[in-house]
């Protein structure tokens, strides 16, 4: 279920965040796989998507959004293909922090008579993909710029939550290495829901990236990055079975809640019944410790479950039910829900 009210608030509150920091607003789509909600977010100012998939992008071009940054490197023939046709269509960036990445790009780009604009990845301390060294990503941004079909188009980095202030300084460095061999980065994509409203580290940024703040979810609760009020998406679910005083099963598992724990205790938490903690999930049922409740829910019962990770559990449903008020509205589909290829 999402709350319309608080959803739509949400995008909202960071578009002006945004506006108000002279900042590009980006917008993660795989936390909400909605085209109804990524053209809301566009029609708030944001100035196009985040894709993490060429399925994704697929997705969104379909419904007219034509301005895409697929933040992951892309290979395979068959894949590939897909994202020569993409980029076709749109204006499109992807990333890559090698040789080999640049070369099939490249390729696709050619074969399609498109054109790519390429974010180099850069390794600001998040310890995933991307280049640390200055040195090293001036000579790929020199390779991209001769290749046929590419754009050199700047920089593009996920630093961990906490560290935006050293991946400042590694980007910093960087930009301060590419204009000495004459290149000018236009774009300085940075992202990460857990710092969005911290302003630390945002001097070398022109655009940021972020997805989970339409719906908010327990993990920025336990940050500090939202109020449980802020948060839009929960599982409602039913209590099928109370085999022990202790005990209540409920028909959410793995395959409604995400099993991400995220440093939390328990895959989620009950709207209401704070002291209940789900122990286990099986792929169809939550199993939950009720010791601790001063009420104990009881057979039939419904209760709402928010989240650890709202993003994965976007993607186990066909539709969202939207309400407002405690009242349904209508439903809206998941419309890039399993494009995860």
């Amino acid at each position: 279920m999402i709350d319309a009210d608080i959803a739509d608030a949400n995008l909202t509150r960071w578009q002006r965040r945004c506006d108000e920091a002279g900042i590009a607003n980006r917008p993660h789509i795989k936390t909400h796989r909605s085209i109804a909600w990524a053209l809301r977010q566009i029609e708030l100012g944001a100035a196009g998507i985040t894709v993490q998939t060429v399925g994704e992008g697929e997705v969104m071009v379909g419904a007219g959004i034509s301005d895409i940054l697929l933040t992951s490197n892309t290979l395979g023939a068959a894949k590939l293909a897909r994202l020569g046709a993409l980029a076709a269509r749109c204006d499109l960036a992807s990333v890559s922090d090698s040789v080999a990445v640049v070369d099939a790009l490249a390729g696709s780009a050619r074969a399609a008579g498109a054109r790519i604009r390429i974010l180099i990845e850069c390794d600001t301390g998040g310890g995933r993909c991307g280049l640390s060294e200055p040195d090293a990503i001036v000579d790929l941004a020199r390779y991209v710029a001769a290749a046929e079909g590419l754009t050199f188009g700047g920089l593009m980095t996920y630093p961990a939550a906490g560290t935006r202030r050293k991946s400042a300084q590694a980007l910093e460095a960087t930009i301060a290495a590419l204009r000495a061999a004459s290149f000018e980065p236009a774009v300085i994509s940075t992202g990460g829901s857990p710092d969005m409203w911290s302003d630390e580290g945002l001097e070398p940024v022109t655009e940021y990236r972020a997805g989970t703040y339409i719906y908010n979810d327990r993990s920025l609760i336990s940050r500090g990055t939202a109020s449980l009020d802020q948060c839009a998406m929960t599982v409602l679910a039913t209590v099928v079975s109370r085999p022990t005083p202790d005990r209540a099963i409920i028909d959410a598992g793995s395959k409604a809640l995400t099993s991400d724990l995220l440093g939390l205790q328990g895959y989620g938490m009950l709207i209401g019944l704070p002291d209940a903690v789900i122990y286990q999930l099986n792929e169809e049922h939550g199993l939950i410790d009720v010791s601790k409740c001063e009420t104990r829910p009881e057979v039939g019962d419904r209760v709402r479950i928010l989240p650890n990770h709202t993003c994965v559990v976007s993607n186990l449903f066909d539709r969202m039910l939207v309400v407002r008020g405690g009242k349904l509205l209508g439903t809206l589909p998941v419309d890039a829900r399993g494009r995860s290829n």
